[in-house]
């Protein structure tokens, strides 16, 4: 057992990790977590402060090791096993977790969480649901956060089961009760887009400003849930290929070196007057230090669209991946997930409109100032063509063809998403035309987009 004073000590050790990864400087967060690691054996709480390190620095293996070791030391601590949980959901672990979070429920029935996580992990049958447990559990919730969880969970065990109207009932009140939580705006995240557009114009592109010229890294992006974790299984499935995960390293690097800034027009205004190569820089050593071997690395962080054009100017060699996925569809994806953070506008159709229409002018305005910089990969297209699709993006990034790529289900690497689950598994079209089961409920969705001149329909 670690005495109270090593206890204080490391606790307070552990309190440096944070301001490190701000700072870029991975390797040494990861260091000094491993010195930590080595002398917290015989104490469970400072075993999870450690895991929780770790998932911020995309290690969830290393997560799960002191998740594990916390769970020998008190087997029946709930918020132990729901942490090994999800980091074994994120290793691939998938039906150990499941056993966990069943265990987790029955230990403490009021962790609505591990009811929704719990129910993500697999397709539910007729035979192998949890919608008669799911109903029970809402019943006693009070309103709020829990409440929300068993929706989103009720929402998604009735789709499996194919009870399409339950089912978006379910999810609508999820939704307005998550919607009713937040203080969001959605105007303000469309007014940013729409100042990005504005500030990276193409004159800023015609300045003669060299980036760092290292080779890569692929940045895969576009909206959530639009197959950007399955491109990223497709080529980090190749031989000279490591991802990252969903990273923020970026928009860290482009705060660091911008500086102090009044608000996001402040920001955007100055990150456009800022020496590329400097920026190139920051990032590209922050990422070294997650020590990932390959030659290649990937960035999967959807939100990465935002800075295309700085990715472009500060990284010049970099491959950028970009998936659209029908209006709809995507629409409904993000509509049916509950985040744990971000995406915030995903909670109601007319706010998720006005996202979807800001963020297909913002790209259309980055194909047009900077043509042929990015590939756009259609989800429907790739599903259908899973071939022909995964050759054009291996190409895209520079590689050489590896049969390997086809077989992205097996890869054994981490993937800390939403998708964890789902990209263990062969790709399938189930997802392809889902929202067209729920046409007359998603009907504001698509006539808001229809009225800000999208045709619901296309590729956003």
């Amino acid at each position: 057992m670690v005495s109270l004073a090593v206890m204080e000590s490391l606790m307070e050790e552990l309190g440096k990790v944070a301001p490190l990864l701000r700072d870029g400087r991975v390797a040494e967060a990861l260091s000094r977590l491993a010195a930590i690691e080595a002398r917290a054996g015989g104490d469970a709480r400072l075993l999870q402060h450690l895991g929780e390190h770790y998932v911020h620095c995309a290690k969830p293996a290393a997560a799960a090791r002191c998740y594990r070791a916390a769970v020998k030391l008190t087997p029946n601590d709930p918020h132990c096993l729901y942490n090994l949980a999800s980091a074994l959901i994120a290793t691939g672990d998938v039906d150990e977790a499941e056993a966990l979070l069943d265990r987790v429920i029955a230990l403490n029935p009021g962790d609505a969480d591990a009811w929704q996580n719990r129910s993500t992990l697999r397709r539910q049958t007729p035979g192998a649901n949890h919608v008669a447990e799911l109903l029970r559990a809402v019943e006693q919730t009070p309103a709020g956060p829990g409440e929300v969880a068993l929706c989103y969970a009720l929402a998604k065990e009735l789709e499996d089961l194919g009870d399409a109207g339950r089912s978006f009932a379910w999810l609508k009140r999820g939704a307005d009760r998550r919607r009713g939580l937040l203080s969001y705006r959605v105007e303000a995240d469309v007014a940013a887009m729409t100042e990005i557009a504005r500030v990276f114009d193409r004159s800023l592109f015609e300045r003669a400003e060299a980036g760092a010229s290292d080779v890569g890294p692929i940045f895969v992006l576009g909206l959530p849930r639009s197959g950007t974790t399955l491109i990223d299984r497709i080529l980090s499935s190749h031989d000279q290929v490591d991802s990252l995960g969903e990273i923020n390293d970026f928009a860290l690097s482009l705060m660091r070196v911008a500086g102090g800034s009044n608000g996001k027009g402040d920001l955007i205004r100055r990150s456009a007057v800022l020496d590329p190569a400097v920026l190139g820089r920051a990032y590209l050593d922050g990422i070294a230090g997650y020590g990932a071997a390959a030659p290649m690395l990937i960035d999967k962080t959807p939100a990465n669209f935002l800075y295309i054009g700085l990715i472009a100017r500060a990284l010049p060699n970099a491959k950028i991946v970009h998936l659209r996925r029908n209006a709809m569809d995507s629409g409904y994806a993000l509509y049916k997930t509950l985040f744990r953070m971000g995406c915030p506008y995903s909670y109601d159709q007319h706010d998720l409109a006005a996202y979807i229409l800001a963020y297909r002018r913002l790209m259309d305005h980055w194909r047009a100032v900077l043509p042929g910089r990015f590939l756009d990969v259609n989800y429907e297209g790739l599903v259908s063509g899973q071939e022909a699709v995964s050759r054009e993006v291996i190409a895209h990034c520079g590689l050489e063809w590896q049969d390997a790529c086809l077989r992205f289900h097996e890869n054994p690497a981490p993937a800390a998403t939403a998708s964890a689950a789902q990209v263990r598994q062969p790709i399938h079209d189930r997802s392809v035309g889902l929202w067209r089961r729920y046409a007359d409920q998603l009907a504001p969705l698509s006539a808001a987009l229809a009225a800000g001149g999208l045709d619901p329909l296309e590729l956003v």
